[in-house]
């Protein structure tokens, strides 16, 4: 396990890690403060908080390919520290409304917007960044890594959120998430990552996307799993996180019993990263496909309604086929997708895989009262099913090989 660590020994994406880390541990505080900042104020409602929330989350997907644009044109490095700038200053602005008591519900909402639309032009430059500053043998560990210091700090997060917001404030707990993207900022700018633009300046960012798009189209083991994604975030997002509380409540009696089983989950996710830094997959896509057929028995289990214990174990082994997955497909397009068009790929893949979410989202209720709670989780146990079956009978999925073949 030390040599998986010893990448960080390197200074560049030490920095890099460590602004990361920083930076998603605010983030994990984000919206539980945020929540108790809104629903805190004279007349805030769930409606108001979900305006708010919403305006983020639109933002983000509606920058995601403008930043992947930006990323494969400009330097990337730049991009990060921008986007970490920008952040700070609105959930800055947005802390310091809370605390002072003044915060209309227009300009949060404007000022999470620029929030979100940071957090979509930083994603892509940060998926491309990694493989110009780490050796192809290191991106797995790598990426590992990453996404051990995002599940660690969504754990570190949620504890440390409720403590500040009840010793502190909401609106201090705002504050901290604004100083780290500050301090991830300063990490970024001293991190010695490479400077360099990236691109044809001449071409207009229209064509940029285009290109980017018809990478994923003329690779087929790319765009299966998209839409693989698209039909599984429809599914089991709603179906753990909207339908798992209402089985909770009704048949293992609330939320003590629903905060083991997402407890579970949360140390599977980190469980997986430290798991995803030894594999070694010849067939990455092939593996990671497979372990995709773990997202099912939550579902079921919930369903069935089965014991607590046994559901819990479940949404265990789902936190560790997600981020081994996660792993395998980050390092799959690092791999196989040219560095000047990684970033605009990265985009269009976050688009493609969680565009349905929201409805999946919106429409759970409706359904889950006409269909009731089982038949909905049995249904959308059964779509996610199909869609990795199709996933799994794609022959450029299971014969992707780790490395690029020569020529």
């Amino acid at each position: 396990m030390n040599n998986q660590f010893a990448i960080l020994r390197q200074h560049t994406f030490r920095h890099i890690f460590l602004g990361r880390a920083v930076c998603l541990l605010g983030t994990a505080i984000a919206p539980i403060a945020l929540a108790f900042a809104v629903l805190g104020q004279p007349g805030g409602t769930a409606t108001k908080l979900g305006i708010v929330m919403a305006s983020e989350a639109a933002a983000q997907v509606a920058f995601l390919l403008l930043g992947g644009a930006l990323a494969d044109r400009l330097s990337r490095y730049r991009l990060m520290v921008a986007s970490d700038l920008a952040a700070c200053a609105a959930q800055g602005t947005i802390a310091a409304l809370f605390i002072t008591g003044t915060a209309p519900l227009g300009l949060v909402a404007t000022l999470s917007a620029v929030s979100g639309a940071a957090s979509g032009i930083f994603y892509p430059a940060a998926r491309g960044l990694i493989p110009e500053i780490v050796d192809d043998a290191q991106l797995q560990p790598a990426n590992a890594l990453i996404r051990l210091s995002q599940n660690s700090a969504s754990l570190a997060g949620a504890a440390a959120a409720g403590v500040i917001v009840a010793g502190a404030g909401a609106g201090w707990g705002l504050a901290i998430d604004a100083a780290s993207f500050l301090l991830s900022a300063g990490l970024v700018l001293t991190s010695r990552a490479p400077r360099a633009r990236h691109g044809n300046r001449g071409a207009t960012i229209a064509a940029d996307l285009r290109e980017g798009w018809q990478e994923v189209r003329s690779r087929q083991w790319l765009w299966v799993p998209i839409a693989q994604f698209a039909i599984v975030n429809l599914c089991l997002g709603p179906s753990i996180n909207v339908l798992g509380p209402v089985v909770a409540t009704e048949h293992y009696g609330g939320a003590r019993a629903w905060s083991v089983i997402i407890t579970g989950q949360a140390l599977g996710l980190i469980a997986g990263s430290i798991i995803a830094m030894r594999l070694r997959p010849a067939r990455p896509l092939l593996a990671g496909t497979i372990v995709t057929f773990g997202f099912l028995p939550p579902v079921f289990l919930l369903a069935a309604h089965a014991p607590v214990w046994l559901t819990a174990t479940s949404t265990l082994a789902l936190g560790i086929a997600i981020d081994i997955y996660e792993v395998l497909w980050i390092t799959a397009l690092q791999a196989h997708v040219p560095g000047d068009k990684l970033s605009r790929v990265t985009s269009w893949d976050a688009l493609g895989a969680f565009a349905l979410e929201p409805a999946g989202l919106v429409l759970v209720g409706p359904v889950s009262a006409i269909l009731g709670t089982q038949q909905t989780l049995i249904c959308a146990g059964a779509l996610i099913t199909i869609a990795n079956l199709g996933a799994l009978l794609t022959p450029s999925v299971r014969q992707l090989p780790a490395k690029p073949r020569p020529g």
